[in-house]
């Protein structure tokens, strides 16, 4: 990617939109894929011909890169048309529509987003950091994942327990599921679909019948009959066949975590090149907290203690406090409230250097750290000066937040 794409990439604040690199074609409608017509009558039929309550349950599945994302986004626009606000379940870790890789998401969106041609950053309602691209590393925490962030959905936006909530209106929700299908990845997607029973499965269907799903409601027992509406749709067609697909999506994880981080400095700041935004990073006074007092999650396999706190410098880690956990005996760890980058640790200061855009209230609180195995860009590694570092778990002066 050239420099000068830094400043369209990593722009602005919290609910943040993205000017995709020139190589990613942005005169088609979604990412190089060519939308079909037809789209739009199906999220329609979705939005209109369903009841209002309570309000639909929309699952999109099929193969990778076949344009689900892109279809999510046709279908919350149509939403939006009868609904104030829809919930957006993202089960996709390698590609998430509104957040970083390596986190299952819950947004309640409030706002439309119809402009495809823009990527979109959004702060979730709650999140849980998985910490790979690939719900394979650990296919049963990801199961997990989903449905806990699915029952606190139903809980608070769908079916209400409180009497005093009983005149709320539901919010209809979108679950967007990764490409992995095939082999253990149907097994995963039945059990989805099994614990949601969500009241529209849509099915996108590519060229290659290998590559699709099983006919019908291939998730039920025993040739049972299933309550929801199948819908199957075409594939998107991909218009950007000269950029290898790996590439491209390596490219679109890489702008969404620039843009997380970008967040960290001030949003009038010119940056015009990957050399400029590292060093401004590198520049930020590291957030402090207490090393023996923060719990870390090893996600994907576990370290000495040695190599551990050598390993942990430079790299993306997801950050949580102890007393934020979903309400469920399956799990235990705790929402993740946002991501970080540990820039150095002082053992007998006892100190972990933290370089976050998370507000500073927030990060007083935090005690909990995930460590798994996202790839971080090579333009966001760096190495902070602790002697920089503004805040302290222990200290309680109110400084100003990074960003403002």
């Amino acid at each position: 990617m050239a420099n000068k794409e830094i400043d369209q990439a990593a722009k602005s604040l919290s609910n943040l939109t993205l000017t995709p690199p020139p190589f990613i074609s942005s005169t088609v409608t979604y990412r190089g894929l060519q939308i079909p017509s037809s789209w739009e009558e199906t999220a329609n039929s979705i939005a209109y011909d369903s009841c209002t309550c309570p309000p639909p349950i929309v699952l999109i599945c099929g193969p990778g890169n076949c344009g689900k994302s892109a279809f999510s986004r046709v279908l919350l626009d149509a939403l939006f048309k009868r609904y104030k606000k829809v919930g957006y379940l993202d089960t996709d870790v390698g590609q998430p529509e509104f957040t970083p890789s390596g986190c299952v998401s819950l947004q309640i969106i409030e706002k439309e987003t119809p402009d495809f041609t823009v990527l979109c950053l959004k702060t979730p309602e709650k999140c849980l950091f998985f910490g790979d691209i690939c719900a394979k590393s650990n296919a049963k925490d990801y199961v997990f994942y989903i449905f806990n962030l699915y029952n606190y959905f139903i809980k608070k936006y769908y079916k209400f327990e409180d009497l005093g909530e009983s005149n709320k209106p539901s919010v209809p929700l979108i679950v967007n599921t990764s490409g992995w299908i095939k082999g253990f990845g149907l097994d995963v997607l039945v059990d989805i679909l099994r614990y949601m029973s969500p009241t529209h499965v849509v099915k996108v269907k590519c060229s290659s019948a290998r590559k699709n799903l099983p006919c019908g409601a291939f998730w039920m027992l025993g040739g049972q009959k299933s309550n929801a509406e199948i819908i199957e749709i075409c594939a998107a067609q991909n218009n950007t066949q000269s950029i290898p697909k790996r590439k491209e999506a390596r490219t679109m994880r890489d702008l969404r975590f620039i843009a997380y981080f970008r967040q960290c400095l001030p949003k009038d700041l010119g940056i015009p090149n990957y050399s400029e935004l590292k060093r401004h990073l590198a520049d930020i006074p590291p957030f402090e907290i207490s090393l023996s007092k923060t719990n870390v999650t090893y996600l994907l396999c576990q370290e000495s203690t040695e190599m551990t706190y050598h390993s942990w410098i430079g790299t993306i880690v997801g950050i949580g406090i102890s007393s934020s956990v979903p309400s469920s005996a399956s799990i235990s760890a705790p929402w993740c409230v946002g991501l970080g980058i540990v820039s150095s640790i002082d053992v007998q200061r006892d100190k972990i250097y933290l370089v976050t855009p998370i507000p500073l209230h927030i990060v007083k609180k935090v005690d909990t750290l995930f460590r798994g195995s996202i790839e971080i860009p090579d333009c966001l590694i760096i190495a902070g000066n602790r002697d920089n570092s503004v805040f302290s778990s222990k200290d309680e002066t109110v400084l100003k937040e990074h960003g403002n």
